[in-house]
């Protein structure tokens, strides 16, 4: 049995021209999961910066030359 999701009404202010091209998007009645999923990814990238910061604390400051090596080969 899965448990049943909540939910709660916020009253946010987006800038008219962001709200314009995701309902341009999605349509009227898509906002709230657009809305959702780009909290919860932001909520992942979050977590992933606390992991990273902690990393650096216990191991020193990322060198900068690996990441582009890295950033290179995902781009590829």
């Amino acid at each position: 049995m899965t448990e049943e999701t909540k939910y709660t009404k916020k009253s946010i202010s987006i800038p008219t021209r962001v709200l314009a091209d995701v309902q341009e998007r999605v349509g009227r009645r898509g906002f709230s999961a657009y809305v959702t999923e780009a909290l919860e990814r932001k909520l992942q990238r979050d977590a992933l910066d606390d992991i990273l910061a902690e990393a650096e604390a216990q191991n020193g400051p990322v060198d900068e030359a690996k990441v582009q090596e890295i950033m290179q080969r995902l781009a590829s």
